[in-house]
């Protein structure tokens, strides 16, 4: 069953709103896909009155992603998520990673009562998102809940080394998980399970005074030329300036909604990218 939501005032403790519509793959290694995708946003946008700033000459940036887990999936029954992503420059892999650990759950209590904050020495970002999902019909909406700590510069020879004391010692909020300290770490689906990830920025989008979002395309491969799924985004910061701008908010959600049946036909059936990787949902 979905849920009608009137957004008031958002929590205080939420930083981000990312909105975000799983696309089915056909056809998205080809640029005129995209272009045709973002063309049709861009009308859309004209006809619900929502200012896009669209970016003409944006470039591609590539990424490897993959994801740590114990052969039990402890970290995913533990609604846990550890992400790495490796920049590159064409075939070329940057010496340092992004990395991110998450708690992502149904619950905004139950997200926020993991803590993600990595070892004092290690420079991070802090962001409780709000992740705003297709309900199970077009048109709807449902929400989950991300406690996140991203780090920006690991060195991807500093990774963890395939156990979980080696990510405690990053992440020291894991030792608290009910999970077997010797147990191993893998990458979900095995060491070459790498997902390729084309992500171009589509323009920004106009909500109200404040609430401006970044809006992009994501695209998930198993190797170039070959995609998995895709995921069109917008999202944006919220802060002591915005978050009591109620209106700017639901016009926010409103649009999500509608932009549902605009793309009826393009859009795929799931929830998350990450929960395709596991095979699970979130």
């Amino acid at each position: 069953m979905q849920t009608e939501v009137i957004v008031k005032k958002l929590h205080p403790s939420i930083t981000n709103r990312e909105f975000k519509l799983l696309i089915k793959p056909k056809g998205l290694d080809r640029r005129s896909k995209i272009t045709a995708l973002s063309e049709q946003l861009i009308k859309f946008c004209k006809k619900n009155k929502v200012d896009f700033f669209h970016l003409d000459n944006a470039n591609t940036g590539l990424r490897n992603i993959y994801f740590y887990d114990t052969p039990g999936e402890d970290f995913r029954l533990n609604n846990i998520i550890l992400r790495v992503r490796e920049s590159r420059q064409n075939i070329w892999v940057d010496d340092y990673a992004e990395v991110t650990l998450k708690c992502r759950a149904h619950k905004m209590d139950h997200a926020s009562n993991f803590d993600p904050t990595p070892q004092k020495k290690i420079k991070s970002r802090i962001r409780f998102k709000e992740e705003i999902l297709r309900g199970d019909g077009l048109g709807t909406q449902r929400q989950i809940y991300s406690n996140n700590a991203i780090l920006d510069a690991v060195p991807i020879d500093d990774l963890f080394d395939r156990t979980l004391s080696s990510a405690n010692k990053f992440f020291p909020g894991l030792a608290k998980l009910a999970i077997d300290k010797k147990s191993p770490l893998r990458i979900v689906g095995g060491s070459t399970n790498k997902i390729l990830e084309a992500c171009l920025p589509l323009g920004n989008l106009v909500f109200g005074d404040g609430v401006q979002a970044h809006c992009d395309i994501a695209i998930w491969m198993k190797s170039a030329g070959d995609p998995i799924v895709g995921e069109l985004a917008f999202s944006y910061r919220v802060n002591d300036e915005n978050r009591a701008q109620a209106k700017a908010h639901k016009r926010a959600d409103k649009f999500f909604k509608q932009l549902q049946i605009e793309l009826a036909d393009s859009l795929e059936i799931g929830s998350t990218k990450t929960a395709l990787i596991y095979g699970k949902p979130e």
